[in-house]
């Protein structure tokens, strides 16, 4: 049947995505790219070159990403098929990386910016701009599904524990994180709910959080910024 029009997001690696769209008799109308690091972007040439789709991604990282076609921006809306793609700009990871959300299906693909359970390193931003860009997604409906680029979820469950031993849902979430990982099952999607409730990153405003690390009443960034030179050394 006609699946309408196929899009991937932030093909590190051509061939599995090739494979799926060979199986199920595809082509490939988009790519969408988070931001310009290698294991995100490696398969555009080969994908590019065999289905000749449209590629979008972010448009102060179009000197960085060889053959976009399509610069965005925070606050970009277009249309891919029956449905909207809003953008936001999401620095820290890197300079100009983004985040693109679909508003009708509730779905967030978020690059290396917001993980379950963990946020991007900051290899070119800094921990203000960070704390903002989660604030964005943050601010997002609870049930939106969350699409991450890495499955990192059960180390970063670990680390949580040590930030905020006492969360009662990370630790709920920790358990049900080992026990996916233990048959063979991703633990991505999440959702913004369950960050909001147990990611240390999205917690730094919190109050629990903040006593949790010896920072009560501190300045949010300032504790985002201890959470994450925690985890650079975990």
């Amino acid at each position: 049947g006609d699946a309408g029009p196929v899009g991937v997001v932030d093909p590190g690696d051509a061939e599995p995505v090739t494979a799926v769209l060979e199986e199920r008799g595809w082509s490939l109308d988009a790519m969408f790219l988070t931001h310009h690091h290698g294991d995100h972007i490696g398969g555009v040439d080969a994908l590019r070159r065999r289905y000749r789709p449209v590629v979008f991604g972010p448009a102060s990282e179009a000197r960085r990403i060889p053959d976009l076609d399509r610069g965005v921006a925070e606050g970009d809306r277009f249309r891919f098929g029956e449905v909207t793609v809003e953008v936001f700009e999401t620095p820290g990871h890197t300079a100009g990386h983004i985040a693109f959300w679909f508003p009708e299906s509730r779905v967030l693909f978020c690059g290396d910016t917001l993980f379950a359970l963990g946020c991007g390193r900051l290899f070119e931003g800094t921990a203000a701009q960070m704390w903002q860009s989660l604030g964005k997604l943050r601010a997002l409906p609870d049930d939106a599904r969350v699409y991450c680029g890495h499955e990192y979820t059960q180390s970063n469950a670990r680390f949580a524990l040590t930030v905020e031993p006492d969360n009662a849902d990370l630790q709920a979430r920790a358990r049900a994180i080992d026990d996916a990982r233990g048959r063979g099952a991703a633990t991505i999607p999440s959702t913004i709910g369950d960050e909001k409730r147990t990611n240390p990153f999205l917690r730094a405003d919190r109050p629990e959080l903040q006593a949790a690390i010896g920072l009560a009443g501190h300045d949010p960034v300032e504790v985002f910024a201890a959470v994450r030179a925690r985890k650079d050394g975990f």
